[in-house]
C-alpha cells in the first residue's frame, strides 16, 4: 500500500514552468527533447555524433525540427557498456558543448550525466540549463558511479532544473521512490524537479509495458513527467527488430505517453515527435472545447 503522506511536498499547479537559467520553459504544451550523443558507443548508431561538423549539424537539426531542449550526453548507459571515465566524459562534453553553444547560444541545453562533478562543470563552464540524471536509486556495481546524494546536493547548489529517473521495476515502486526522492530534494532546497519513470532501466520488457499501462498514476505527484522510450529494447525486442527499425514503435508509445500525461518526450527523431505533439494537442483542444460546450449546456438547461 502506498503511504500518501510522503506526497506532501509536491507543487499543486500542473501547468509547470521550468526556470532554465532565466529562460522560462512552459510545459502547458508538451515539449520535445532532442538527443545529441557525443559518444562512440550509444546503443542506437544513428545518434552517435563525434566530429565538429556532426555535432553542429545535429544541433541545428534538433532545433529546426522543433525541439525546445537539446540533451547532450557523453557517457553511454546502454546495457553491458563500459562507462567512460569521468575525465573522458568531461573532455567529450567540453568539445561538444563548445560547438552547441557556438551554434545555438540561446538554446536550452540538458546534460545527460550521473556524475556530480560533471554536472558542476557543464553548468559553471557552459551554462547548462538542466541536469538529466539516469543514475537511479540503486548503487550500480561500478566504481565510476557517485553516491546519489552527492548529485542531489550538487544540483540543489547549482540551482538548475533536475530530472530524476527511477530504476524501480513497478509503477508502485516508481511512485514511492520518486516521492521519497522529491521529499529529500525539497529539503535540500531544490526547486524545479522533473520525474522520469525510467523505461529501459531496471525493468524487464513486460515490466516496461506494465509501467506504461499505469503511467497516468504519476500525475498524483503533481510534477512534470519525462518519458524516454526512443528506439529502446522494450520496442525492438517485442517486435523482433533492431533500434534502427524502431521508429514506428517509438511514435506509437510517445502518443500513448502524451495521452497518459507526459510533459517532455526525449527522442532521437525530433520531427516525428513534434508532429505527434501537434496532433495530440489539436485533439486535446477539440476535446476540451466539446467538454466546455457540454458543461455550458448542462448549466443552462
Amino acid at each position: 500500500m502506498i503511504h500518501y503522506k510522503i506526497f506532501r511536498n509536491f507543487a499543486p499547479n500542473m501547468n509547470y514552468t521550468l526556470n532554465c537559467n532565466g529562460k522560462l520553459l512552459e510545459l502547458k504544451t508538451p515539449q520535445v527533447m532532442g538527443i545529441l550523443n557525443a559518444t562512440p558507443d550509444s546503443f542506437y548508431a544513428g545518434s552517435r555524433m563525434q566530429t565538429e561538423q556532426e555535432i553542429a549539424e545535429r544541433t541545428h537539426q534538433i532545433l529546426d525540427e522543433g525541439a525546445s531542449i537539446i540533451d547532450v550526453g557523453a557517457c553511454s548507459t546502454r546495457p553491458d557498456s563500459e562507462p567512460a571515465t569521468e575525465a573522458e566524459e568531461m573532455e567529450r562534453l567540453r568539445f561538444a558543448l563548445a560547438i552547441v553553444r557556438r551554434e545555438a547560444p540561446e538554446a536550452i541545453v540538458s546534460i545527460d550525466t550521473y556524475r556530480p562533478d560533471v554536472a558542476r562543470m557543464t553548468v559553471e563552464e557552459f551554462g547548462a540549463d538542466i541536469i538529466n540524471d539516469v543514475a537511479g536509486p540503486v548503487n550500480v556495481q561500478c566504481s565510476t558511479f557517485n553516491v546519489q546524494r552527492d548529485m542531489f546536493r550538487m544540483v540543489s547548489r547549482l540551482g538548475v532544473p533536475y530530472i530524476y529517473m527511477s530504476r524501480k521495476a513497478t509503477m508502485k515502486e516508481v511512485m514511492i521512490d520518486c516521492a521519497e526522492v522529491v521529499d529529500t530534494l525539497r529539503s535540500m532546497g531544490q526547486k524545479d524537479i522533473i520525474l522520469d519513470p525510467g523505461f529501459g532501466f531496471g525493468k524487464t520488457v513486460e515490466q516496461n509495458y506494465a509501467c506504461m499501462q499505469e503511467l497516468e498514476r504519476m500525475q498524483m505527484l503533481h510534477l512534470p513527467v519525462l518519458v524516454g522510450i526512443s528506439r529502446k529494447s522494450m520496442i525492438y525486442r517485442l517486435l523482433g527488430t533492431t533500434p534502427e527499425e524502431s521508429l514506428n514503435g517509438t511514435t506509437m508509445l510517445n502518443t500513448i505517453s502524451l495521452q497518459k500525461g507526459a510533459d517532455i518526450l526525449r527522442v532521437h527523431d525530433v520531427k516525428q515527435a513534434v508532429e505527434v505533439v501537434k496532433m495530440w494537442t489539436a485533439m486535446k483542444a477539440l476535446r476540451n472545447n466539446c467538454d466546455d460546450v457540454a458543461a455550458y449546456k448542462t448549466r443552462n438547461r
